[in-house]
């Protein structure tokens, strides 16, 4: 189909997105229940900065970091490598090939149909930061709201793209599950999700600043919360969307050289 076409296509896609999470909202409250690390961060570390502030984090500071953590995990959230590895082995994916429209397309709308149900979780969740902890927890200038939802989009874009990279490696090899999970461990440790960017050793810090797993959840959430000068934002979102480029190349090479394995084996 053209691009054309696909554009036209696309907002019945997202329509039969957001369908399907309505339908499935008990797994969506289940996936919702699992990401509830940040609010034991969030009691670990207001301990421990209860009496002196950690690096620029007071308990104030970090009540707000880690509620902007849960709120963005929510908006940046993507599941496509589970879908392509078990379409993969379920043959299923055979029938999305046959619509005309790619299968790359149907997954991006399935996941960004979830955003709805999700909004209804994070604008309590931000309204009530904003009451307890003040304007902080959210940009206080235009800048920084521009730059927030350009880093949102940079962060589900670099996570969903690199779900399409890790789950067409399926095509090749039995199951690439593994990978996801390896992906997700060094998530967890490199992307500001358990503790701030800011507390690594500078040494390091310049290390993930080239990693992507900062963008996919650190980034905005510095930006939401106002860690971020406007030159230092400007520098962070070019490496961000740097990385948007590099995994959109890389996910279309691996998903069509992968596909071609898949016809040449009868898939």
């Amino acid at each position: 189909m053209s691009v054309r076409g696909t554009l036209r296509a696309l907002p019945t896609m997202l329509r039969v997105g957001v369908s399907e999470a309505v339908a499935y909202r008990a797994e969506m409250f289940v996936w919702v229940l699992a990401t509830t690390m940040p609010f034991i961060s969030m009691a670990l570390w207001t301990a421990v900065a209860r009496y002196e502030p950690v690096g620029r984090y007071d308990s104030h500071g970090f009540v707000r970091y880690f509620l902007a953590t849960f709120a963005v995990r929510q908006l940046t959230g993507a599941y496509a490598a589970w879908q392509v590895n078990y379409e993969v082995r379920q043959g299923t994916l055979a029938m999305r090939l046959l619509r005309p429209i790619s299968p790359l397309w149907s997954y991006a709308a399935e996941n960004l149909g979830t955003f709805p149900m999700r909004l209804l979780l994070v604008v309590p969740l931000v309204l009530f930061a904003v009451v307890s902890q003040g304007a902080q927890s959210v940009p206080v200038t235009a800048w920084g709201w521009a730059f927030f939802l350009v880093a949102l989009a940079g962060g589900w874009l670099v996570t969903f793209l690199a779900n399409v990279l890790i789950g067409s490696l399926s095509l090749f090899m039995e199951s690439s599950n593994r990978l996801m999970d390896v992906w997700f461990a060094f998530f967890l440790v490199c992307s500001g999700y358990l503790y701030p960017v800011a507390l690594f050793p500078p040494a390091l810090r310049g290390l993930l600043d080239w990693l992507p797993f900062r963008y996919q959840i650190g980034l905005p959430v510095e930006l939401m919360t106002n860690g971020c000068a406007p030159l230092e934002a400007l520098g962070l979102l070019g490496r961000q969307w740097l990385w948007v480029a590099v995994l959109l190349g890389l996910s279309i090479l691996s998903w069509k050289r992968g596909l071609k394995r898949f016809a040449a084996y009868g898939g």
